[in-house]
């Protein structure tokens, strides 16, 4: 019969790849470290170094107390803390509970909790060989992450908010709807199409209230006047109109564009308009005159995006080409370029009651502050799809829509997006056609307008009947931040 083979005597055990790493490192330690057994020499400059920190940012409040021992007392404890002939075991670990040693029974180098009061714990009396450096010492070691005080995230903490709720969808547009303005009394707003057409609605009701034409393309931006009866349209006809709404028609027309006119904006003070299109430019006209004041030239691709301002910069355009303009509407010239972005900046709204604005691309949505343009932050979650609108209203809430119908809400102080709610199409419609074009709140900021590419406007409200209980919120500081 024959024998057991070798396989049978010595089964090979598994390995994992952790116990294999540990194997490694004990040969490495066998190899390099006769003396495993023993710890390290010590080092006494980086020992008084890291204490003399330590001991500055802890136990700051016991310079000057009444447990401070006089200058003969140090000198004894500094000599008991290192005699001469055997090696230091002291060892200075960052929390101040850890005060023994556990292999050796030393007292390590950071001793006791004091208290600011400089009362000692009675049991450590005497016992403490840390050596008390002064407040001026210049051996402080600011790169010692190590040691260094570790101190909670100051990221702002977002107040809990409502999630919004879709209560109304309005039908009666024949084509993708693309803008909206709501009217400074708040007792109407306007929309433009795709089919041509600007109709105006009741915002109490949604009912319609008129229909004008007069547009031969996809009208693509709006803007009310709030000093004279005045509404201004623009679309990819090139047609920059001004419209008089005790007449309904016509009254102006501005001539110049070279392309489609994609964004439009009223100055708030002074009686200018502003318009940018797909000719890189961005105008600037006298409503009355019908002339053009500057045309403001920087921009290597599409002008998508503009707001205003009264004070300077009083224009700022965002673009296709993946930058950020900052205009001096006096001399026409660019006061600074943001290249923050990599895609490009679609959508931009400034804050209604700070000096700050917010510009959404599809790579991120970021924050700005003005005059001067420094970047803030970027929003804390990414919406991964082209964000075609953005809004806010004074208490800080943003909303933002994507192409594929998303609509996110953001709490604007911490960049926390609590909402995120994804449009419904209106039946009928293709599941390809939920995409919000334009967004606006009413005056008040307690309704918002939604235009989508399912020919419908929806509007939306807080929900009266949400609780922090029965939506809690769900907020976790970004950890790259650093918290040192």
């Amino acid at each position: 019969m024959p024998g057991p083979t070798m396989e049978s005597e010595f089964p090979v055990e598994p390995q994992s790849l952790k116990k294999l790493s540990f194997k490694s490192l004990k040969r490495s330690l066998d190899l390099f470290s006769p003396i495993h057994g023993h710890f390290p020499l010590p080092d006494p400059e980086s020992k008084k170094v890291r204490t003399s920190y330590k001991l500055n940012v802890e136990y700051g409040g016991i310079k000057g107390s009444a447990a401070e021992p006089s200058s003969n007392a140090k000198a004894g404890v500094q000599n008991q803390a290192q005699p001469a002939s055997a090696p230091s075991n002291a060892l200075a670990l960052p929390g101040p509970e850890n005060t023994r040693d556990e292999r050796t029974g030393n007292e390590l180098a950071l001793g006791p909790s004091i208290p600011a009061n400089g009362q000692t714990d009675a049991r450590f009396s005497g016992k403490s060989n840390a050596v008390v450096p002064s407040h001026g010492s210049s051996e402080r070691n600011l790169s010692t992450a190590a040691i260094m005080e570790r101190i909670p995230s100051r990221w702002p903490r977002p107040i809990w908010r409502a999630p919004w709720k879709n209560y109304r969808v309005i039908s009666g547009h024949l084509g993708w709807v693309r803008s909206v303005a709501v009217d400074p009394s708040n007792t109407w707003f306007c929309t433009g199409s795709a089919d041509r057409t600007i109709k105006i609605w009741d915002l109490a009701s949604g009912r319609l209230k008129l229909t004008l034409t007069g547009h031969i393309e996809q009208v693509r931006g709006l803007a009310v006047s709030n000093k004279h009866t005045y509404m201004f349209s623009a679309g990819d006809d090139k047609l920059v109109k001004c419209w008089d709404l005790e007449q309904n028609k016509v009254i102006r027309s501005y001539h110049g564009h070279l392309s489609g006119v994609y964004c439009l904006a009223l100055h708030p003070t002074i009686d200018i308009l502003f318009t940018g299109g797909r000719d890189s430019v961005c105008r600037v006209w006298d409503i009355r005159s019908k002339m053009q004041i500057h045309a403001l030239s920087g921009h290597d691709n599409t002008v998508c995006s503009v707001f205003t301002r009264p004070m300077d910069p009083q224009v700022i355009t965002g673009s296709h080409d993946s930058t950020i303009k900052l205009w001096d509407l006096r001399y026409g010239k660019t006061m600074a370029t943001l290249t923050h972005h990599k895609k490009s900046v679609r959508a931009m709204a400034q804050h209604p009651t700070e000096d700050c604005f917010a510009s959404a691309s599809a790579d991120n949505i970021k924050k700005f502050s003005l005059p001067k343009g420094e970047f803030m932050h970027n929003m804390l979650s990414q919406q991964k799809t082209i964000v075609n609108a953005m809004a806010v209203n004074d208490e800080g809430v943003m909303v933002t829509g994507g192409d594929n119908g998303s609509m996110w809400f953001w709490d604007w102080k911490s960049g926390h997006n609590f909402q995120q709610s994804q449009t419904i199409v209106q039946p009928g419609s293709l599941d390809s056609e939920a995409g919000i074009y334009a967004l606006t709140y009413d005056a008040t900021g307690s309704r918002l307008i939604s235009c989508e590419a399912d020919k419908t406007i929806k509007m939306w409200k807080e929900d009266e009947t949400a609780t922090p209980e029965t939506h809690p919120l769900h907020f976790k500081p970004p950890k790259d931040i650093r918290r040192f």
